[in-house]
């Protein structure tokens, strides 16, 4: 792909893990799997990022219906959950509004479902600030969470990368862990982008 291709266009929704919460913007998962792709001769720009620290699915629904956006991109991701599972929210609120979201990034993405990701949540309870809860339980509902997201993929046709397990070999290695003891590194970001890189590349 020469330089004078047509610039491809990509939004990232989601929280904390997308907007990156302690890390530098390049080092944020999207930014780096925007620099990959341009790496390997797709010319996709950085991303547009709606996301913040903290927000459920339905913060994020209604964050996105604010933002006023109206744009429609040729790659869209989702990354959202976390704080469902943090906040004690049930299964099924989940369920609902996370497929809501999955019908919103259709929309961003000019209803092709063919060009919209989800990433599954990571696990926090391998973190340094997890250390005094309970771990296991956090980790049963993550996977819990995240079975629901791979359903509603699945009946969707939207495209599920699941990075969890990656998320979880930053037991005990704080250079996978952000500064604030909480949050992920832009190490393991990387291995997120490079995780999608191969989904994301035979698109386009």
């Amino acid at each position: 792909m020469t330089n004078n291709s047509p610039q491809y266009t990509f939004l990232s929704l989601g929280d904390s893990y997308t907007i990156g919460e302690s890390v530098p913007e390049t080092d944020r998962w999207s930014v780096q799997l925007a620099t990959m792709l341009r790496e390997q001769g797709v010319n996709v720009a950085n991303p547009d990022i709606i996301a913040r620290t903290g927000w459920t699915t339905e913060e994020l629904q209604a964050a996105i219906k604010s933002s006023g956006n109206t744009k429609t991109y040729n790659l869209v991701s989702l990354l959202i959950g976390v704080n469902n599972q943090y906040r004690g929210q049930s299964l099924e609120k989940y369920r609902s509004e996370f497929n809501a979201l999955l019908q919103t990034a259709t929309q961003y993405a000019g209803g092709n479902k063919a060009r919209v990701f989800v990433l599954s949540t990571p696990d926090w309870g391998v973190t340094p600030f997890a250390a005094s809860q309970n771990r296991q339980k956090i980790a049963t509902e993550i996977d819990a969470f995240n079975a629901v997201a791979r359903e509603e993929c699945q009946k969707a046709g939207i495209a599920y990368v699941d990075i969890t397990p990656i998320s979880r070999t930053a037991s005990g290695d704080l250079s996978q862990i952000a500064d604030d003891q909480l949050h992920f590194s832009g190490k393991m970001y990387r291995q997120w982008a490079e995780k999608a890189l191969p989904l994301v590349k035979s698109w386009f």
